[in-house]
């Protein structure tokens, strides 16, 4: 019992509210639990949460100019629309994301808690070890991936000052052993980074946001001083048109945008709850990732568009784009920002996450850092380099599975916090085995089930396309679960929707008081 007499269940003896509405521990005691807490996991102190809309601006700057978001708006032009249909599309898909984000961001900013410790309130103190390690799988491929395009950047800009003996030395595994350490490179700079905290990550992000979009801006200088203008793409007719045909190929075209950012949708918090207010995280989100991401599907189908009038044809890949400058001067600073470009997505995006995923899993043995290296050392085992060998099996077919399974932890996200408890959590119970969010044996059944009805909807019915003849994917051609194929192109929304009615409806009648 306290002081008071009243017990330590009670939030108002270890929580302190402050005028602007955020929240802090005001009884260190309830971390006592080294099953549940660490010092990375436990809430940030008023003090250290610093971060302003500026930092979130960059923050999305930093992790929206990578490379596949770069190559988003060719992907679409290949599916027969012209460069506005694309961009338009693309633009509206990061509008809608935003809003999830901004939804499960504002616990991050007002507790100060990470993703898996949000998660608990709804999920259950050791059932949301459920939805962080599917996170954590994501990122961690993720991950790789990116840290192979990263490590070919600095391939090709050794390449430049190097010359041919670099770019054609002896082959290990089919691949020039320069371009494997290059990768090895490009993977101890990320981990050297991420190891020393939030703040130094902070601080890269800071500094890589204007650099990518000045460079981006130069490279479109560049390309548009050698085509003399544009080429012909900007008038290139839309394949689709505006009917029936467009309509077809739009709804599952933005579905898949949007799951190109699913998993951010999710981990937002454990950025936001550095947020010095709510405002700072809102705008800074708000004016951060639609707008980069829509600049940056225009720059990149201009500049493509250049390199067509250039070269003959479109160059959709920057790495490669950069590679084929003669100015090696130019060549250099290109291939510079890819890597500045990567490198700081890459950290932000898929290292961060599964660092407290996997802290979050034992919180006694692992922490943030330790995390990290672990994610490190994941992102070499899964092989990346095959997964970017076959783009159909993973990032087209796998991308949209993974879409849907993120989209229905979002629901159970934002109806457990905006809908059942609104916005009201008990901060210390959420570290206590004792406490409200224990359930049953530390898992909530109606989390659970709200988790297993969104996902069978929202990827029962995944399935591979057929190209010549040939199956892409490895889900048979008509769907996992056949009558549900028509929702796999809506995965995430159907994801997102399902799982937010059935845990709404499973909570009704459920006595909640004004402290979660």
């Amino acid at each position: 019992m306290s002081s008071s007499g009243r017990s330590l269940a009670d939030p108002a003896v270890t929580q302190q509210v402050y005028p602007d509405g955020r929240v802090a521990l005001s009884d260190p005691g309830v971390l006592d639990d080294s099953r549940f807490a660490n010092a990375d996991l436990a809430p940030v102190p008023i003090a250290r949460r610093t971060w302003g809309t500026y930092n979130y601006l960059a923050l999305w700057v930093g992790m929206a100019h990578c490379i596949p978001s770069w190559t988003l708006a060719s992907g679409l032009v290949a599916l027969g629309m012209d460069w506005k249909q694309a961009v338009l599309t693309i633009a509206l898909a990061n509008v809608i994301v935003l809003v999830p984000m901004l939804l499960t961001g504002h616990a991050g900013t007002k507790y100060g808690i990470p993703f898996p410790v949000f998660a608990r309130a709804s999920f259950g103190v050791r059932g949301a070890n459920l939805p962080a390690m599917v996170r954590a799988a994501v990122a961690c491929c993720w991950f790789g991936i990116q840290t192979w395009i990263g490590g070919e950047g600095i391939f090709l800009l050794a390449g430049k000052l190097f010359g041919h003996g670099w770019l054609h030395a002896g082959s290990i595994g089919g691949t020039p052993w320069t371009q494997w350490l290059s990768f090895g490179v490009f993977w101890l700079v990320e981990v050297a980074i991420i190891t020393r905290g939030m703040e130094t990550l902070r601080r890269v992000e800071n500094w890589a946001a204007p650099l990518v979009i000045v460079g981006a801006l130069v490279l479109l200088g560049v390309m548009t001083d050698k085509a003399g203008g544009f080429g012909p793409l900007l008038d290139q007719p839309s394949g689709l048109g505006w009917g029936s045909g467009f309509w077809k190929v739009f709804f599952p075209a933005l579905m898949g945008m949007i799951g190109f950012w699913a998993t951010l949708s999710l981990n937002i918090p454990d950025f936001t709850r550095f947020g010095g207010s709510q405002r700072a995280q809102l705008w800074g989100q708000a004016l951060g990732l639609p707008t980069t991401m829509s600049l940056f599907a225009v720059l990149s189908v201009l500049v493509t568009s250049g390199s067509q009038a250039v070269y003959g044809a479109p160059i959709w890949d920057p790495i490669a784009l950069s590679a084929k400058m003669s100015n090696t001067v130019g060549a250099l600073f290109a291939l510079l920002i890819v890597m500045v470009a990567t490198l700081s997505v890459n950290i932000a995006a898929n290292v961060v996450s599964p660092a407290y995923d996997l802290s979050h899993l034992l919180p006694r043995l692992v922490s943030f850092r330790t995390g990290a290296l672990i994610t490190g050392v994941v992102g070499i085992l899964i092989m990346p380099w095959k997964l970017i060998a076959n783009p159909h099996v993973y990032i087209y077919t796998w991308l949209g599975f993974v879409g849907g399974m993120l989209g229905t932890v979002a629901g159970v996200l934002v109806a457990d916090y905006w809908i059942v408890r609104r916005t009201r959590l008990a901060l210390g119970e959420l570290y206590r085995s004792e406490g409200r969010y224990w359930y049953t044996g530390g898992w909530n059944p109606r989390a659970v089930a709200a988790f297993v009805i969104g996902g069978v909807l929202a990827v029962g019915g995944s399935y591979s396309t057929v190209v010549k003849g040939v199956k892409q994917g490895p889900f048979p051609v008509d769907g996992l679960i056949p009558f549900l194929k028509p929702l796999a192109d809506y995965g995430w929304a159907v994801g997102l929707a399902s799982a937010l009615l059935v845990y709404t409806l499973l909570s009704l009648g459920r006595r909640r008081n004004q402290d979660g």
